[in-house]
């Protein structure tokens, strides 16, 4: 569990050997060990917590980015930090039998939990399960038309390796779509989300899913995370062309897409 913060606690910068957990240093080596007790704790309450915490605009959200997609009947996608299935879902839809659909996420709980979800609603032949880490996708160069991460990226060790195994996977002309938490452009908006992020999430995890530390985790991720312009220049050194992104709710979210050349 992580010691709760007010949100004017400023983090340390980084080293070369280690990488942010939240506001926290860790050692490289531990931060996806550490992200892993996270999600596998909160795996049981993911769905409930994500409409309490957005209030159901997440579902908005989603809704966009397949919109955005372009995916069409029987085409590959993957959809990495897929957890409990909602994106995957959708693609299972669009690319019909003839196409597939990898749900990929590094924590066994979390695609335990998006098998069962997706099992019970009827979802089987188009779907593959992988337990995969994002910065070393196991599956050939050229494997996948579009390449989806919602709500995961900011866990990532290494957000540029991650970015160049996204491109490296996907087709020439493929999209790389990455759904995140981002920065509100509004300064009110922003003191009020920060307010919202570090007072009523960890409250919300404590009350519904006994954990409050994780969910402070989760608020100081978001902060750690790479604003709007950087993400999109990361994008483009990762080398994908056309980068652009979409503020959503006044940049407390942005989609941001790119193609590979």
């Amino acid at each position: 569990m992580t010691q709760e913060r007010a949100p004017s606690d400023q983090p340390q910068p980084a080293t070369e050997d280690t990488t942010h957990f939240g506001f926290r240093n860790v050692a490289r080596s531990q931060k996806a060990g550490q992200v892993a007790e996270v999600f596998h704790s909160v795996a049981g309450k993911y769905d409930m917590m994500n409409d309490l915490m957005s209030m159901g605009v997440h579902r908005l959200w989603k809704r966009f980015t397949i919109e955005v997609s372009g995916v069409r009947p029987g085409q590959r996608v993957l959809d990495i930090a897929g957890g409990t299935g909602d994106l995957t879902m959708k693609f299972s839809d669009l690319v019909g039998p003839g196409g597939q659909v990898v749900l990929a996420d590094i924590n066994a709980s979390m695609l335990q939990v998006g098998r069962s979800r997706l099992m019970d609603r009827g979802y089987a032949g188009n779907i593959e399960y992988v337990q995969a880490d994002a910065e070393h996708l196991p599956f050939p160069d050229n494997s996948f038309n579009a390449v989806s991460i919602a709500f995961g990226l900011r866990n990532v060790t290494d957000k540029d390796q991650a970015l160049r195994d996204m491109t490296r996977v996907l087709k020439p002309g493929g999209k790389l779509l990455v759904l995140e938490f981002s920065k509100p452009a509004n300064p009110l908006l922003s003191k009020a989300y920060d307010f919202y992020s570090f007072n009523a999430l960890p409250l919300m995890g404590q009350l519904v899913a006994g954990d409050s530390g994780s969910y402070q985790y989760l608020a100081e991720s978001i902060r750690m995370h790479p604003d709007q312009d950087t993400l999109k220049g990361m994008m483009e050194a990762a080398g994908l062309v056309h980068c652009k992104y979409h503020n959503m709710t006044g940049g407390v979210v942005a989609l941001h897409t790119g193609i590979k050349p």
